[in-house]
Parts: structure tokens; C-alpha cells; sequence
């Protein structure tokens, strides 16, 4: 039975520093326990319409974290449990009031959070050697949970970016007035649109937890204003300038690949660009009314 509590806290500890992994390490960010945390913490947001507004997207990554720390420490708990009392020396304590799941707990926090009272210390040799360990865990636990926060604003910030260039294209009336613009001129904007275009599928592959972050202000919302894309797309198309054509193509490219990169989360029947980029708008739609 100590054999299997033991092993069964090691593959405990082991999916939640995989998942860890995968969530902050790996490219395309993807930690299979943490996005359905994130997604679940989506799914309820809107259910109430995002009444809450942006908290849906740091509620969910502080769910996530609760999430790795729950698991470090239940993992640690089934590794010490077989080894309480006899392993552990308690100054000061006698073991005989507590029971042993509850040092258990007490040691695993302890050590996660690396405060370590010295009211119960490890002496056989095994467990000498793993405490240090989660300690360990519980420092990279912490550092891994600020940089994962830190890191989420630079991508929300291009993405908000796009959404507010977008939103003053459109009220400059540039999808109308296009055609009469210098070649150079038009070709340039289109490049700038299809630039930003790739930064922001390249954030929601990386940072997929960027997804589940709610724009309170509309001119910042890239569901809300992406839809504008295509309709800039669509006056380019009109254009005869093979330089605008060339940069159309470019933009057209751009919008597919945002698409393809967004029907991971909203799951649109189909391949259409307009029907995907409702579906995200409609996912982010908020229940008070703001044009």
C-alpha cells in the first residue's frame, strides 16, 4: 500500500508539472488540464454574459494556478503519508494529536510554500532528499504563476491594437474611399492590417489563454471589430493596382490564417471567415449594449 500511495503521488506531481510545462514552456502553450480550467471558467462566464467583464480571463489563469498548486500538494501528500510519523522527527510537537493526513498537509504546504517552521523535520533518508525538492517545486510554482501573468498583457495589447486600428479605418470611411487613394498609400495600409493580422494568430497560438480576456470598451474589441477586416479586404479587392492586389492577397492570407487559428475555440461550421469571426464575436458578446 506504501508503494502505491508513494507512485501515485509521483504521477500526480508529474501531471501537474506536464501540464505546467505545456502551458507556459511549450510553443503553442497548450496544457491540457489548464485550458479546460480556462475554458470552464469561460463557459460560466458566459453563461451569466459576461457580467463580470474583463475579470473572466485572470479569474480562469488564477483558477489554473489554485489548480497546480492543488495538485503539487495532493502529490506530495500521498508521497509523505506512508512515512508519517516514523519518518519525520517533530521538535517541540507531539505527533499523537494530529492525524496523519493532516501532517501530511502540513508538511506538503510547508514545504511548497518554503516557509518551513522546523516543527517537523525529515530524517529518513528518502524523504530527506525529496522535501528540498517540492521546495523547489513550490519556488518554480510561484515564479512560472508572475511570469505567466506578466506575459499575457504584451499579447492583449496587439490584439487591442488591431481592434482599435480597425474600429478608425472604419469611422474614416477608408473602406469607401480606397480606390481614390495613391497605390503606395493603400497598399500600405493593407500591409499594416495583415502585419498586425499575424502577430495576433501568432498570440492565440502561444498565449491561448489570451483568448478568454473580455473587452469592456468595444473599439478595443477584436471580436467586435474584426469583422471590419473583411470588409476593408473586399474594397481592396475592387482596386485594379496590382500593388493593391499584391497586398490584398497578403491581407486575404492574413485573415485566413487568423480564422483557421480562431475556429480552435469557437468550433464554426465550416471554413467561411464570416461565419468564424461571428462565432467569435458572438463568444464574446457582453450582455450590456456599447457600439
Amino acid at each position: 500500500m506504501d508503494v502505491v500511495l508513494t507512485i501515485a503521488g509521483i504521477a500526480v506531481i508529474a501531471l501537474g508539472l506536464w501540464d505546467m510545462f505545456h502551458s507556459l514552456l511549450h510553443p503553442e502553450g497548450q496544457g491540457t488540464l489548464s485550458h479546460l480550467m480556462l475554458a470552464g471558467v469561460w463557459k460560466a462566464s458566459s453563461m451569466m454574459r459576461h457580467r463580470l467583464g474583463s475579470a473572466a480571463g485572470p479569474g480562469g489563469m488564477v483558477t489554473v494556478i489554485l489548480m497546480w498548486v492543488l495538485l503539487q500538494s495532493v502529490g506530495w501528500v500521498l508521497v509523505y503519508l506512508p512515512r508519517i510519523p516514523e519518518g519525520f522527527s517533530y521538535p517541540g510537537v507531539d505527533p499523537a494529536n494530529y492525524s496523519g493526513v493532516a501532517e501530511a498537509l502540513y508538511m506538503s504546504f510547508t514545504s511548497l510554500s518554503t516557509v518551513g517552521f522546523g516543527d517537523m523535520v525529515a530524517i529518513d533518508p528518502w524523504t530527506r532528499i525529496a522535501s528540498p525538492l517540492q521546495a523547489l517545486t513550490g519556488f518554480a510554482l510561484l515564479t512560472a504563476a508572475l511570469t505567466w501573468f506578466t506575459q499575457v498583457y504584451p499579447p492583449l495589447a496587439r490584439r487591442r491594437a488591431l481592434a482599435l486600428e480597425l474600429s478608425n479605418l472604419r469611422r474614416a470611411g477608408y473602406v469607401d474611399k480606397l480606390g481614390t487613394l495613391d497605390p503606395t498609400v493603400a497598399s500600405g495600409l493593407l500591409d499594416g492590417v495583415a502585419r498586425q493580422a499575424e502577430l495576433a494568430s501568432i498570440d492565440f497560438i502561444q498565449h491561448s489563454e489570451s483568448y478568454f480576456f473580455v473587452e469592456v470598451h468595444p473599439d478595443l474589441s477584436l471580436a467586435r471589430q474584426l469583422p471590419h477586416a473583411l470588409e476593408f479586404r473586399d474594397a481592396a479587392r475592387r482596386v485594379q493596382s496590382p500593388e493593391v492586389q499584391l497586398a490584398t492577397q497578403r491581407l486575404s492570407l492574413s485573415l485566413d490564417r487568423l480564422g483557421s487559428v480562431l475556429n480552435r475555440f469557437v468550433f464554426a461550421s465550416g471554413r467561411d471567415l464570416e461565419a468564424i469571426f461571428s462565432a467569435y464575436a458572438a463568444d464574446h458578446e457582453k450582455s450590456h449594449s456599447s457600439s
